[in-house]
């Protein structure tokens, strides 16, 4: 066996591909630590630009990606290897990615709108895809809002696009708005004087824009009143339930009916003749 033979062809291949390989891996450790530097910088730019955090992390996450792969291949060149392949093979896995995972990406491209055009924002009260509550978090896939019961809801960013969004926290001021019912026995003038009277006792009410209570139907067993206050965004809630809870006291002390469904059955009695 010709070892000199051997070892002349080991040197050779050595002499022909050993700095290739010895370069090919500088470029990727140096490439590596150079796109971590890139996309932390990047990041505090985008800080101190005041860029939301979200779209910020979103970003980071790309342009790491990007410059990673674009390392990979000047390695990979300077082993001599053709990198076209690789860019089809890239194409092509990326396309089935994307079939596979067309729903997730449309719900990060509506994490991206979410962010550039600001609808809402964290601490925002908006309803949308069928729930209300506090936005407590944007992410790139869905958004977290809290109802008032303090549960938790997921709502998948896409859906939330798709549909109406009504953020409740852009204006200062938001109206309380109930319809009450009182029998057709009962005084009109008195119902409307009180419910009038309770808006006007409570400091939370602002006078302008001016409240209203008005006679909206005469429903199949009640007159219904539209009942219509302003107060400031904050206070929304807490207003809210106390002027359920006192129409009903007031309407039980001075005797005005709140009509509830019923059902009146007649019977007609006739004697047969035997």
């Amino acid at each position: 066996m010709d070892v000199s033979k051997y070892s002349d062809m080991v040197l050779m291949y050595v002499g022909q591909y050993g700095l290739k390989i010895i370069a090919a891996i500088l470029i990727f450790i140096i490439g590596k630590w150079a796109v971590k530097r890139a996309t932390a910088l990047s990041r505090t730019l985008m800080l101190k630009a005041k860029v939301d955090k979200t779209f910020v992390e979103f970003l980071e996450s790309v342009i790491y990606f990007v410059l990673l792969i674009v390392v990979i291949l000047a390695s990979l060149n300077t082993l001599g290897i053709n990198t076209t392949s690789f860019l089809a093979i890239f194409g092509a896995a990326g396309l089935a990615v994307g079939l596979a995972l067309k729903d997730s990406l449309s719900n990060i491209g509506a994490a991206v709108l979410i962010i550039i055009f600001r609808p809402f924002k964290v601490g925002d009260t908006i309803e949308s895809a069928g729930t209300t509550g506090t936005v407590k978090d944007i992410n790139l896939f869905s958004t977290i809002l809290e109802p008032i019961d303090q549960s938790i809801v997921i709502v998948p960013n896409s859906s939330i696009i798709n549909g109406n969004i009504t953020n409740f926290s852009q204006r200062t001021q938001r109206r309380v708005e109930h319809v009450f019912g009182i029998g057709y026995d009962d005084d009109l003038k008195l119902a409307k004087e009180t419910l009038m009277q309770i808006i006007l006792s409570d400091e939370r009410v602002l006078s302008e824009p001016a409240p209203l209570v008005a006679v909206s139907e005469l429903g199949e067993s009640s007159v219904n009143f539209v009942f219509r206050a302003w107060v400031k965004t904050d206070d929304y809630w807490d207003v809210h339930f106390d002027m359920l809870e006192r129409v009903k006291l007031v309407f039980d002390e001075k005797g005005i009916s709140i009509p509830y469904p019923q059902m009146d059955i007649h019977s007609n009695k006739t004697e047969g003749k035997q």
